[in-house]
């Protein structure tokens, strides 16, 4: 399918409702969209016209804390073809310091990087180490720079519950205090498909975000396992354990058991509870067909694009267009081809708009950013 196919498909492509849970119409705030070829380039420099183009960066976080929730899903020791990580599934370095010294310039008062490192409650700094990131470097891209690893108590004295209005599958989640303390939240996603879920960009991201010692496999039968070592299959995947009894309990035992119903549902009730006000979307070198190595046929690419938005909602939208796919496609036709279109039960929550045709796209236009991941 060539560029101008792909655009008169979209164009054509009928509206798909989901069950409306807001009557409101969904914001639609514009996305802009950046040609980037190497992290060796200037990324501040690119990064910074990005955000002009939206308005500016320091109108959302001058004297605000920021937290950053970065994209570092599976272990470490997953290579892909034994290219650096960063190329690959997970956030890249360059990315990251390029971030910090940018909210810095902006007026960010403080700023901390945030994942739930896979198979650990350990310090997030080590989790870097292992990943053979320059976390001295990192610390040195701006003042009041932090790392905490989420997928435990961390550094906090207790839990946040940060409650979902109309959920579906949880009333509320547990989560750590890093998502309830602060002013500004920030999902940096990689450009990628995901092998349940058809696409993983900044909304997806969060999913990462509830804490394995409460919703991980190994999590404790009452309270949390602040020593965790597995991931979230049995509890949010597949739904074959209730998280630890210290947090909200499944709203229906008898609902949908099927992943493809329940990760899109769980993602979507995150971004109601733990609003995303920046999504970055990292697409300079990645991987199409998978998460990450764990998936059978990925494959390493280089769409040499980057994308930003105020709204995960818009610009997961735009993001799904520039990898060729319809964002409004139903279950069953791809990219979502397991599971139901996330970007329409956000949409339905009010959340933000799936639709291309109200959504601006500043920078680079789709026709000129599509890059097929089919």
């Amino acid at each position: 399918m060539t560029r101008r196919e792909l655009l008169s498909a979209l164009a054509a492509a009928p509206v798909l409702n989901a069950p409306l849970l807001n009557a409101k119409p969904s914001p639609a705030p514009p996305v802009s969209i950046a040609r980037c070829k190497s992290y060796t380039d200037d990324l501040p420099a690119v990064l910074g016209q990005m955000f002009d183009q939206l308005g500016g960066l320091s109108r959302v976080v001058r004297n605000k804390t920021v937290t950053v929730k970065l994209n570092l899903t599976g272990s470490p020791a997953l290579k892909f073809q034994g290219k650096a990580l960063g190329v690959t599934h997970y956030s890249h370095p360059k990315m990251v310091g390029a971030v910090a010294y940018l909210l810095e310039q902006a007026g960010a008062r403080r700023i901390r990087f945030v994942e739930s490192a896979w198979g650990t409650g350990g310090p997030l700094e080590e989790y870097m180490l292992d990943s053979g990131w320059n976390v001295r470097q990192l610390k040195s891209a701006a003042k009041n720079v932090e790392f905490e690893n989420t997928n435990a108590l961390g550094l906090g004295k207790k839990y946040s519950r940060l409650k979902v209005e109309n959920g579906a599958v949880f009333p509320a989640f547990d989560l750590n205090h890093a998502y309830e303390d602060t002013d500004v939240f920030m999902s940096m996603a990689k450009l990628k498909n995901h092998a349940t879920c058809g696409v993983t960009l900044s909304m997806k991201n969060i999913f990462g975000i509830t804490p394995a010692s409460i919703y991980g496999d190994d999590a404790g039968e009452k309270e949390p396992n602040e020593s965790p070592t597995k991931g979230r299959v049995n509890v949010c995947h597949f739904g074959k354990r209730n998280p630890a009894a210290s947090a909200p309990a499944e709203l229906d035992p008898a609902s949908s058991r099927d992943a493809g119903y329940r990760m899109p549902r769980i993602v979507t009730e995150l971004v109601a509870a733990r609003p995303i006000d920046i999504a970055l979307i990292d697409g300079i070198e990645t991987m199409a067909g998978g998460e990450g190595p764990w998936i059978r046929n990925v494959r390493w690419v280089q769409p040499a694009l980057l994308l930003a938005g105020f709204n995960p909602v818009t610009t997961d939208t735009v993001a799904t267009a520039v990898m060729g796919y319809d964002p409004r496609s139903p279950k069953g036709q791809e990219p979502f081809v397991k599971c139901d279109n996330t970007l329409l039960l956000a949409e339905a929550r009010g959340l933000g708009s799936a639709d291309l045709q109200r959504i601006e796209v500043r920078g680079l236009q789709i026709e000129e950013a599509v890059f097929n991941f089919r």
